[in-house]
């Protein structure tokens, strides 16, 4: 589709995603948490270098780490 409605986040200027917790590693690069307001799920992204990455958080057990969406309505 060449355009495409907005949505209610896009016309109101809400982010979707809020970071959580970020960590300089020296001589590594950056590790960031982010939370996905709308479904809690949180993801890690790096920075290593030129290059980074993202993927879901995991807890001990293999569980994707997800927080209460209440907190953030």
């Amino acid at each position: 589709m060449l355009f495409k409605k907005k949505t209610d986040d896009e016309v109101t200027g809400a982010t979707r995603f809020q970071v959580k917790l970020t960590e300089q590693l020296p001589e590594l690069g950056q590790v960031m948490i982010l939370v996905d307001t709308a479904t809690g799920v949180n993801y890690i992204q790096t920075w290593v270098g030129t290059g980074g990455g993202i993927t879901p958080l995991l807890d001990s057990n293999g569980d994707v780490v997800v927080d209460d969406v209440s907190k953030f309505q």
